[in-house]
């Protein structure tokens, strides 16, 4: 596959980056080395291989999501600048 300047340039400008004549051509050859494996990828038979989510095998270790009063509320509230009522009180940041 064939990748111009142009079609680094439009990528560049996508992703936001500022990239010189020589990190052009840089990074063209290696986007070029890129889409010459994804295609030799392509080639490989994976009719007989299962989908998989995770290669280790690992499970959920997600505890569940409870919620806790903080034990001693008084005196975390006494460490704040600013409070109202048991809640701790900040400036506005949306409008």
């Amino acid at each position: 596959m064939e990748i111009t300047k142009k079609d680094i340039e439009h990528i560049a400008e996508l992703a936001k980056l500022e990239l010189t004549d020589k990190e052009k051509e840089i990074y063209g050859s290696q986007l070029k080395d890129i889409l010459v494996w994804m295609k030799e990828l392509n080639k490989a038979d994976i009719s007989k291989t299962e989908p998989a989510s995770c290669s280790l095998g690992a499970e959920n270790v997600l505890r569940d999501d409870i919620v806790e009063k903080f034990p001693d509320t008084a005196a975390l509230l006494n460490n704040v600048p600013e409070k109202e009522f048991d809640f701790i009180k900040v400036e506005k940041v949306i409008d």
